[in-house]
């Protein structure tokens, strides 16, 4: 069945690419066998054959002498050019050849015969025993391989080192030094000294000489002050930007500070370190927020159109926008949505119930000899997986912190079957009858409530985590939190009609939730951006008032005329009603929403984000007071998250942030990998990327496999 399959996908591609797939795939067979028999589990003659890839075909490369022979049949060009004298290099009977290591390595641990021995070959050397005992074996391995250098003079593993030229050991080393850089700690400074690392640059010819100091001394000021002198130059630039903080209740006690341009680009800017645990007053935040601004701005401050920050120093952010009438000042959404989970699980007395009743079944399972084990057997048996139940830490407090028994949750649900059948078991049955807490566990099981709860707690938490991640990712501009908040509005109450969760006490939390993050900003975008303008009967394309509430569409009203000048206030409010009125030309209101599908995601984008800002400064300028505004607003970024720094690196940094050399070091490191980052729009960090990589079980053997499938046999 997978022979046809991979036939049918074969013959969909053009024939080009279906050849040079086969070639491909011929070759890293023969890597693949090349690499076995080197271990000493193949033909003899792969120490001296290498495939490589010539004009796309595979050819087998002699190490010895460097001729080239068709790959179809290696078994008989070995014989041919190395056993009957072709190659000057190779001489086997000119000295005695001694036991090859592998063939007493296979003796001594597992007494398989070997298919093909040497002529020369000692039979007694199969019951070899030396006084060093299986220790021995390495050294003699060693010693077999200086006679084979010996014996051959040009094998390719005694070549030196190419030579590189100055311009090549500088290209090499600036490489390397930007993967240290832009790793930000992932790859310790002691990996320098590793001696397998060290032998790894020697291979390469790289000098090994004062290479430490090379990469942490000239090369990372140099480095560093390109990185910075680029996001200055972007910044001047730019008329106006945005400045993002986040880190303010990090453990890492990292502030991270970036500028938000209005061409789509984010630059790094700067790290302040608060103090890893010391709670940083609403004041010094205030002082550190404006010396940021200024620090960007020079004199021209009116320049920061706002801050977008932790929601933890909303009254920093609130007292800087009351003292600047021109600033708007929002906290991030994706903390704002993060609280939402944390509302319901304080609040909803739903959560508290499924909380305490999972606890309750997995502790019991966890702690019980008897059910551990029965537990473990059947989670083997079914799913193919071990372990016990995860649960929150005793000095966890469950519903403050919720995200530490959402993993108990996911484990009992996923294991529901398993959790059935253990109680079903007649030992379990026995401790019923004696434990009072394994009756109410048994009771807890088998209540289908308890499962019908549990599906609902854990399905709400995982929606929420979705728009939290599609946030993550999206990076929305404030003129997307209405329709967002509206979105997961709706989402909520199919949610409650699913699983017959009485609406009212949800609705509560959320709108409680929305008003703690809610800015009149959100409102002015909203209405500003052509992105979400309605076509009505008559084919206009107008702003969408009518989705917003009375309160909001005054708010509209305040803000613009807080942000505008004394003169400017009464026209920005007559051009606002003209817009309401006329809205925008429908070619280019559709230009503004024109759309695409994501190639990686499967979603709908817009196709050019900035357009709706661009219409603003070349299609609209009849309305000039509000156009000015309206361009300073609908740029603005509704989330304070950028790039992620490496926890390693920075618990490194807090014990060392008293030298003032070691840290001056590390924030030019950590502003070098933020560029990089941004400059990618990269905004993971190294342990979320490592965890990906080691999710994907199995997949190497499957690809090894498909490639021995397709090896022909030697």
């Amino acid at each position: 069945m997978a022979s046809t399959s991979t036939s049918t996908a074969t013959a969909d591609l053009h024939p080009d690419d279906a050849a040079a797939r086969a070639v491909r795939k011929r070759y890293e067979g023969l890597l693949t066998v090349r690499t076995r028999a080197i271990k000493g589990k193949g033909a003899w003659y792969w120490a001296h054959l290498e495939p490589i890839l010539v004009n796309n075909a595979v050819k087998l490369k002699c190490s010895l002498c460097d001729s080239l022979f068709s790959a179809s049949n290696p078994s008989r060009t070995a014989s041919e050019h190395l056993k009957r004298g072709t190659c000057p290099n190779f001489n086997h009977s000119s000295l005695p050849s001694p036991s090859p290591i592998s063939t007493v390595l296979s003796h001594s641990n597992n007494g398989r015969k070997r298919t093909s021995t040497s002529p020369n070959q000692d039979p007694s050397l199969h019951h070899l025993v030396l006084s060093g005992g299986k220790d021995d074996l390495c050294a003699l391995a060693v010693f077999e391989d200086s006679v084979k250098k010996l014996k051959s003079p040009r094998n390719s593993s005694n070549v030196a080192p190419p030579e590189l030229t100055k311009d090549q050991v500088n290209s090499a080393l600036e490489l390397l030094a930007d993967w240290f850089y832009e790793s930000c700690g992932s790859v310790p400074l002691s990996a320098l000294e590793h001696p397998k690392f060290q032998s790894f640059l020697t291979q390469l010819g790289l000098p090994l000489a004062l290479l430490r100091r090379e990469i942490y001394g000239s090369r990372l000021d140099d480095r560093f002050g390109v990185a910075k002198a680029e996001s200055e130059a972007r910044i001047r630039d730019a008329l106006f930007f945005q400045v993002g903080c986040d880190g303010w209740k990090a453990e890492d006690g990292v502030v991270k500070f970036t500028v938000n341009l209005p061409n789509g680009c984010s630059v790094f800017h700067k790290v302040v370190f608060s103090g890893g645990g010391v709670v940083v007053s609403s004041k010094y935040a205030e002082e550190i927020l404006w010396e940021v601004v200024r620090g960007v701005c020079g004199s021209d401050v009116k320049r920061c159109v706002g801050i977008v920050g932790d929601r933890f120093k909303a009254k920093a952010l609130r007292n800087l926008e009351v003292q600047n009438h021109w600033m708007v000042n929002v906290a991030c959404q994706l903390q704002g949505f993060m609280a939402l989970i944390k509302d319901f699980s304080n609040e909803l007395p739903l959560f508290r119930v499924v909380a305490e009743n999972s606890l309750k079944v997995a502790n019991f399972i966890n702690t019980e000899s008897q059910v551990r084990s029965s537990f473990l057997r059947y989670r083997m048996q079914e799913l193919d997986c071990a372990g016990l139940v995860r649960v929150p830490s005793p000095k966890c407090r469950v519903l403050k912190d919720f995200a530490s028994v959402f993993p108990m949750l996911e484990d009992i649900l996923s294991c529901a079957a398993v959790i059935q059948m253990v109680v079903l078991e007649d030992t379990f049955k026995v401790a019923c009858m004696e434990d009072p807490l394994a009756r109410e566990v048994a009771g807890i099981v088998q209540s289908e409530g308890f499962w019908n709860e549990l599906e609902a707690v854990y399905s709400l938490v995982k929606l929420i985590r979705g728009v939290v991640q599609d946030i993550e990712s999206e990076r929305p501009l404030i003129g997307r939190c209405l329709p967002l908040w509206e979105e997961v509005r709706t989402k909520v109450k199919e949610w409650c009609a699913k699983y017959s969760v009485v609406e009212e006490p949800v609705e509560k939390i959320l709108e409680k939730r929305f008003r703690k993050n809610y800015h009149p900003a959100w409102s002015a975008a909203f209405i500003l951006d052509p992105l979400y303008l309605v076509k009505d009967a008559n084919g206009k394309y107008l702003p969408p008032f009518k989705c917003l509430t009375r309160e909001q569409e005054k708010d509209v009203d305040k803000l613009l005329t807080r942000l505008a000048s004394r003169e400017e206030a009464h026209v920005v409010l007559m051009e606002l009603m003209k817009w309401r009125s006329e809205g925008l030309d429908p070619l280019y209101a559709q230009a503004v929403q024109m759309k695409q599908r994501d190639p990686v995601t499967g979603k709908m984008k817009v196709v050019n984000p900035l357009s709706s800002r661009l219409v603003w400064e070349t299609c609209l300028s009849e309305f000039k007071s509000l156009g000015k505004l309206a361009v300073r607003l609908i740029f603005l970024h509704a989330t304070s998250c950028g790039f992620k720094s490496n926890c390693t690196f920075i618990r490194k940094i807090s014990e060392h942030k008293h030298s003032r050399v070691s840290l001056e070091r590390a924030q030019k490191m950590i502003y070098i990998a933020a560029h990089a980052k941004l400059e990618r729009r990269d905004f993971s960090n190294e342990e979320e990327k490592e965890a990906e990589l080691l999710a994907m079980v199995g997949s190497d053997d499957s690809m090894l496999a498909e490639v021995f499938a397709d090896a022909p046999l030697m």
